[in-house]
């Protein structure tokens, strides 16, 4: 049941955190703003504790490194200036979400190691 009840709350935390992240990304948020980025971190975090067992962690990693570096390497090299802005703040916003959970499930993943 408790197993459960964190999947659940880790897969509304991660759709949310996208749904805010669009939000923040197409600049919706008003003034707002800094409080919808805190809680899309907030979010992350949660996502990083709650949303991946064990076996998912490699896959996780794997999927959310590429993700984070595709991203700010998109935005620092400029490809999406042209095209719009707004594509260059959505991955912020999904930075914003992904950098915390993949810190957590990194250092969880390196804890367990450490055990062994």
């Amino acid at each position: 049941m408790v197993k459960i009840r964190r999947n659940i709350i880790g897969s509304w935390s991660f759709l949310i955190g996208l749904l805010l992240a669009m939000i923040l990304g197409l600049g919706l948020g008003g003034i707002y703003q800094n409080t919808l980025l805190w809680v899309v971190f907030l979010l992350g975090i949660i996502v990083g504790l709650l949303n991946i067992t064990s076996s998912e962690v490699g896959a996780f990693l794997t999927g959310g490194t590429i993700l984070v570096l595709v991203s700010f390497l998109g935005i620092q090299v400029g490809i999406f200036e042209g095209v719009a802005a707004i594509i260059s703040n959505i991955l912020k916003g999904i930075l914003t979400l992904f950098v915390p959970a993949t810190i957590i499930v990194a250092l969880r993943s390196v804890f367990v190691l450490a055990e062994r």
